[in-house]
């Protein structure tokens, strides 16, 4: 290595570790760079100190504090941003890419501030949410192709590959690319550092429009009080959740109902999980024992869950 070569590598590890957000700008216009699938895994992880999951705190202000300042010429540091102007920025920051509103950052809040690869980008499907957790049941389904319960890598590269093809890019993305957005997308979405997807790290990565039982409307009807459950509350879950408009809810139509209610109550769930809360449901609310939720037997569920909302609040 030259001794140039040596002092240009020198002064990179410098920028990166004064500034981690500079060595993604171009060193002209000051503008970010479109970022390599790899490369915003390192932003992400840089920032994410405790691998929560969140950038949030103090990570927050330090990620906010190393964006503005790189955009700077010079060298400035990023402690010359004043507490008044971070407040401020933060509170921008917030309003304009924090869509959940929490007050923190997650991966796919990061991914639309920072320029990426459009095929990359592509896989976080920001404008196409799934309608509801039937679909998502049917897609876990069709790509859990030995019934393992867990979408191992190769089982993600095909669900990867397929979201490509339906989006007429996957003529554009090699082999090697698709491999290295799959190896990108566990490390993001693989909260348990198993190697693997379970049911509620693949949520994460395929998003439903909403939860239904988490609607606001819904939850003040319910925790009014069980006789303000009204019949209509009931028929818009049961239409929810009945695709096919036989009367009943089964197989994909119940598990996707059922996730949506575990999700209410737990925040890390597999397939073992959902099976036995299955079980549990059909144990105490199937009363024909046909493995199928009739429209009585929901409102029934939906009168315990009511119940429950109550005695939580009052206790």
């Amino acid at each position: 290595m030259s001794s140039a070569e040596a002092a240009a590598r020198k002064k990179l590890n410098f920028e990166k570790a004064t500034n981690f957000m500079r060595q993604f700008r171009d060193p002209e216009t000051r503008d970010l760079k479109k970022l390599s699938a790899n490369q915003f895994m390192d932003v992400w992880s840089h920032y994410d100190k405790d691998g929560n999951g969140y950038i949030e705190g103090t990570e927050l202000d330090g990620f906010l504090k190393e964006f503005v300042s790189s955009a700077n010429a010079s060298d400035v540091s990023p402690e010359a941003v004043s507490d008044a102007v971070l407040a401020e920025l933060k509170a921008c920051f917030l309003e304009a890419y924090d869509d959940n509103q929490d007050g923190k950052i997650d991966i796919r809040e990061l991914a639309q501030l920072l320029p990426m690869e459009e095929n990359f980008l592509l896989l976080f499907r920001f404008d196409n949410p799934l309608e509801s957790s039937v679909e998502f049941m049917k897609i876990w389904r069709e790509y859990d192709t030995d019934g393992s319960g867990f979408i191992e890598a190769d089982e993600l590269k095909n669900f990867l590959r397929d979201l490509l093809r339906e989006a007429k890019k996957i003529n554009d993305v090699s082999e090697d690319k698709l491999i290295e957005y799959t190896d990108t997308m566990l490390q993001v979405f693989d909260a348990n550092k198993d190697g693997r997807l379970q049911l509620s790290e693949m949520a994460k990565l395929l998003p439903v429009r909403e939860n239904f039982l988490c609607r606001q409307i819904f939850k003040e009807g319910m925790n009014s009080g069980a006789t303000k459950l009204t019949k209509e509350d009931i028929e818009r879950v049961f239409a929810l959740y009945d695709r096919d408009n036989n009367g009943s809810i089964e197989n994909e139509e119940l598990r996707g109902f059922l996730k949506d209610l575990l999700e209410l109550v737990k925040k890390d769930y597999d397939a073992v999980d959902l099976q036995e809360f299955e079980e549990t449901i059909l144990r105490g609310c199937d009363y024909n024992q046909d493995g199928k939720i009739s429209k009585k037997e929901l409102t029934m569920i939906l009168l315990a869950l009511s119940k429950t909302s109550i005695e939580e609040e009052s206790s």
